[in-house]
């Protein structure tokens, strides 16, 4: 899979396209994107992955036993995997009651940068 990266006008400019009828929408449309290789360099910082990493190694029941492991507030580690799960980086699976079960989906990313062209890609498995 690759995450798509596109600048605001430039994703404006194919929706108006497409909407137009100027041209099909493309095969990667509906997926995460992102404006530029440095967001996502920005996720993925290293408290980030250090999250990522214990969700897979420790395999939490709950984002309250996360936030335990990883000795921050519950409220901080659940906006940062509102994050993550927006940009599919983990899944939220229903647990016992109303807890929910960060899973790690991605678990490589891969930056390939065309240092002259600027086409930029980030494929993710």
């Amino acid at each position: 899979m690759t995450i798509k990266i596109q600048s605001l006008r430039g994703l404006r400019s194919e929706m108006k396209s497409v909407a137009r009828g100027q041209r099909p929408a493309p095969t990667d449309a509906g997926r995460v994107s992102f404006d530029s290789v440095e967001a996502v360099v920005r996720l993925l910082t290293a408290e980030n992955r250090a999250l990522l990493a214990t969700i897979e190694r420790k395999k939490p029941q709950s984002i309250a036993e996360l936030a335990s492991m990883v000795g921050r507030a519950e409220p901080n580690v659940s906006r940062t995997l509102g994050k993550l799960v927006a940009t599919g980086f983990v899944r939220l699976k229903d647990g016992v009651g109303r807890a929910k079960i960060p899973e790690v989906v991605i678990h490589r990313v891969t930056v390939d940068i065309d240092v002259c062209r600027q086409l930029d890609r980030v494929a993710v498995a």
